[in-house]
Order: structure tokens, then sequence, then C-alpha cells
């Protein structure tokens, strides 16, 4: 690997660049929580060739938004679940947002 691939990977918020210590650490949680969120289908963290969980940043973000509502009092599975319909929510709302800007730019005049 050349310094250059290396480099682009400390860009990548996909690349499973944390152990699952190091990312309970980051979180400020245990890694039970993180096995747990693991469980509910939040997030699936790819293993290394040797077993062991590996996180991204884009997984973290996703683990503290959990961990957030937890903190508040939310069930472990409920809050993955609230995570996830949000998510989803938003990604509909784009796409009909697309939908809308397409057809107002097809029909200028019924846009008006």
């Amino acid at each position: 690997m050349s310094a250059d691939d290396s480099s682009g990977r400390l860009d990548d918020d996909d690349f499973p660049a944390y152990t699952m210590g190091r990312a309970a650490e980051m979180l400020g949680t245990t890694q039970g929580f993180l096995r747990a969120i693991g469980e509910a289908h939040l997030i699936t963290p790819l293993r290394s060739a040797g077993g062991n969980r590996r996180y991204s940043r884009y997984q973290l973000r996703i683990a503290a938004r959990a961990r957030e509502l937890v903190d508040q009092g939310t069930p472990v599975e409920a809050a993955c679940r609230i995570v996830i319909l949000k998510d989803q929510l938003e990604e509909a709302q784009r796409i009909n947002a697309g939908y809308r800007h397409a057809a107002g730019s097809a029909n200028p005049a019924a846009a008006a």
C-alpha cells in the first residue's frame, strides 16, 4: 500500500478504522452498548481478519445518536428504531423534494 492509498483512507468516513474498545472510549460508552446496537441492527461493524469488530466514523456518528437517546432514558432497541426511522424519513423527504423540483422544472407554468 502506498502513502497515497493510506492517506485516502484517513478521509474515508466508511473506513473501519476503530476497534471496539477505541470506539466505546470515543463514545464514552461500553463495548456492551456497541454490541447491543449491533444486535438491534442499527450498525453492522466490519470484522478484521481476526474476527474483531471494526467501526467507521460514520458508524460512530450513528451510534452517538442512539447513545443520546439512551442517555435520556430510551431503551436501546427503541433508540435504534428511532434513529433508523428518522433516517428513513429524511431520505423520503429528500426524494420527494427531488420529485417536486423535477416536476416544477418540467412544467414551469404549473409551478407559478
